[in-house]
This record gives structure tokens, sequence and C-alpha cells, in this order.
């Protein structure tokens, strides 16, 4: 029996330092924003780093850079 493969293509996660970084702001911004629920980030199962959605933080660029709200 083979491996199975999904063919939907896995959505990249970021570090917090990485997503500050596009955002263009601290990682203890995102911090807050984790815990006030205005931008809550996933954590790794084993670790326990936050992780964001790459597409979720190039949406919120567009809104903090150009004020767009970006469809999902």
């Amino acid at each position: 029996m083979g491996v199975r493969k999904s063919k939907a293509p896995a959505k990249r996660a970021l570090l917090i330092a990485e997503a500050a970084e596009i955002l263009g702001v601290a990682e203890v911004t995102l911090r807050r924003w984790d815990a006030s629920g205005r931008f809550p980030a996933r954590r790794h199962p084993i670790n326990g780093y936050r992780l964001y959605d790459a597409e979720a933080v190039r949406r919120l660029r567009g809104e903090i850079t150009f004020g767009l709200r970006v469809a999902s």
C-alpha cells in the first residue's frame, strides 16, 4: 500500500517573524492581535509556535497598505 498524496496544494504557514516582516509590524504586535482575537494564529501541535496562513497575511497586508478589503 503506497503513501496517499493529496492533490490539493498544502497551505503555506508562516512563523511569527516572517509574518511580522511581511506586515511591517513587530512580533509583539502579532502576539497582541492573537491574544485579542483580532488576527489569530494557529499553533504548531508539537512546539506551540504561532503559525499564520500566508494567504491571510497577504490579505491583511493589502488592508494595511491600501486600506483594501480583499475577498477571501
